[in-house]
């Protein structure tokens, strides 16, 4: 009896030694388009309170009726695993399936939508934080994953964009400052008990975790770093409109119908060494719709799109990616670009769904993301920032999501 605490110790501290962190995934090339529906265009996670609801779409090109099947899981806000059963975090139960599907209609592409939405009567989230969703098919392999949040609001969390104050960084970041005042109870350890996690454009990639509060103000939590708190401001997306999929615009030269249809876009050039320029986006993010019909989620057709990006000579040691939501950010085999030395351009194609879509170029180099290498940075970019409270008492057993701050910067505050 003496040995068994020790025992049960050595395993915790195994466990979480060996806990790895959650990242979103996608598994298999014929799942396209996975996106929340009812968010704002600007927000790409969705933070619920308890007893609201969040519905997933997304399509299967393979179009055979298969079986697919959600699974929900908890996490702490570094998103390692929390230590809660799943009857602590969930009440009902998971691992259904998702009977909510239809078939598209007069497209070239067949697919097959499918929704799901939650809480729903079979599943309820008991606690607030970190969760991900799973999505596994008939052979009970995982399919895609994402994120999203529940919120238990304790706090008001107020938020401003600033310019730097380090004059070598005055034109390329952005500086967060924000407030956090509890309401309902009282923080009797800040300084531990709490985890800030600052997001720019939804991305986790690119999260920072905030230092201590700099000094409070009665109950008020204050954070005005000039330093620790700082974004890359980066530059507007570029953007291109399909959902009318037989028609040129400004971005799209040619229009051909084969198998599918067919975007070539017109050649992009590398802005880094380009003045900032305003041109409205949604941070990455896309929407589905069409003018071919009146429901996009089954009459929006898909297309192969044509995307170029101009340069005289290819870079060594560097892959070029496009880069955005329309596959969660991730960089590999599909949105990579190859260099065309006859036609001094960087090419790649993506198979999209009618709507409007906002892109980038980025680069990886050494295994790791540069996201304005090629864009440019700049201060005066339109970014949406997230600032994500969690807090840990004595005793808690995991994070509570307590507070959700966010603000847009087109407007910096002086």
């Amino acid at each position: 009896m003496k040995r068994f605490p020790l025992f049960l110790m050595a395993v915790m501290v195994g466990w979480y030694a060996n806990a790895q962190i959650a990242k979103e995934s996608t598994k298999v090339d014929y799942i396209k388009s996975i996106h929340f529906l009812g968010l704002p265009a600007h927000q790409q996670i969705p933070v619920i309170k308890q007893g609201q609801q969040w519905t997933l779409s997304f399509d299967d090109l393979l179009a055979e009726d298969n079986d697919y099947y959600y699974r929900i899981r908890h996490f702490n806000a570094d998103w390692t695993p929390s230590t809660l059963f799943q009857n602590q975090y969930l009440g009902g139960f998971d691992n259904q399936r998702i009977d909510n599907f239809r078939s598209s209609y007069n497209t070239l592409q067949r697919y097959n939508n499918y929704q799901l939405t939650l809480p729903n009567q079979n599943t309820q989230f008991l606690a607030s934080g970190n969760y991900m969703v799973e999505i596994y098919d008939f052979s009970d392999r995982l399919v895609f994953a994402r994120k999203f949040l529940v919120l238990d609001e304790k706090a008001q969390v107020q938020v401003g964009v600033f310019p730097p104050q380090d004059v070598s960084r005055l034109l390329t970041h952005q500086n967060l400052q924000f407030t956090i005042t509890p309401f309902g109870f009282q923080l009797r350890n800040p300084n531990n008990d709490l985890t800030v996690v600052m997001l720019q454009n939804s991305q986790w990639n690119s999260s920072i975790i905030a230092p201590k509060p700099q000094y409070t103000n009665g109950n008020q939590l204050i954070y005005r770093y000039t330093d620790v708190t700082l974004f890359q401001g980066g530059n507007e997306y570029l953007n291109v409109d399909t959902k009318d999929i037989a028609s040129t615009t400004p971005m799209i030269g040619l229009v051909e119908r084969g198998k599918r249809y067919e975007h070539y876009l017109y050649p992009a050039l590398p802005r880094k060494n380009f003045p900032y320029t305003y041109a409205p986006d949604i941070d990455g993010n896309f929407v589905v719709n069409t003018l071919q019909g009146n429901d996009p989620h089954i009459e929006a057709d898909y297309s192969e799109v044509y995307f170029q990006l101009a340069r005289q000579h290819a870079l060594e040691d560097e892959e070029v990616y496009i880069y955005g939501k329309f596959n969660n950010y991730a960089l590999n085999d599909s949105n990579k670009m190859i260099y065309n030395p006859q036609m001094e351009v960087y090419e790649g194609i993506l198979l999209l769904k009618q709507g409007f879509y906002d892109y980038n170029f980025v680069i990886k180099k050494n295994g790791e993301l540069h996201k304005n290498a090629l864009s440019g940075s700049h201060s005066a970019t339109e970014n949406h920032y997230l600032v994500l409270v969690y807090h840990r008492g004595i005793g808690d057993l995991y994070d509570t999501l307590i507070g959700v701050g966010e603000q847009q910067s087109f407007a910096l505050s002086r």
